[in-house]
């Protein structure tokens, strides 16, 4: 598939431990290494079901299937171990059409505040306009 569309970047703004931070993928390629317990799942498990299928319920966002960690704590921190009460973060994902400059960016958009309901919104980039 060599004029197909191939994931380019994917980015996460206010999420988890990232301020902000673009992920770049080689080919439609990504190599995320580090030591057991660093967040390399945690990461990707933050894209892949979360944008490709907007299922936000905690067994789709841990990679062992527990129901422990809530989609809030990625913004927050756990109640417990952190003293924000309120954020908004973002989470993307960038695909480019092989052999052209055509850029697509599907992303959603989380407010979390402690105690209340979390608000979430979809968002598309269809005209080549690129975050960041």
């Amino acid at each position: 598939m060599k004029d197909g569309w191939i994931v380019n970047r994917a980015g996460l703004i206010n999420f988890w431990y990232y301020d902000d931070e673009v992920f770049e993928f080689m080919d439609g390629r990504l190599l995320i290494r580090g030591a057991n317990g660093s967040g390399k799942s945690v990461t990707m498990q933050s894209f892949i079901p979360l944008l490709l299928d907007g299922n936000k319920s905690p067994e789709r966002l841990d990679p062992f299937g527990s129901r422990a960690r809530k989609l809030e704590d990625y913004l927050l921190g756990e109640e417990a171990l952190s003293q924000t009460n309120e954020r908004t973060g973002y989470i993307y994902m960038e695909f480019k059409k092989q052999n052209t400059k055509n850029y697509l960016t599907i992303g959603m958009g989380l407010r979390a505040r402690r105690g209340q309901p979390m608000d979430s919104w979809g968002f598309t980039l269809l005209d080549g306009r690129r975050v960041g």
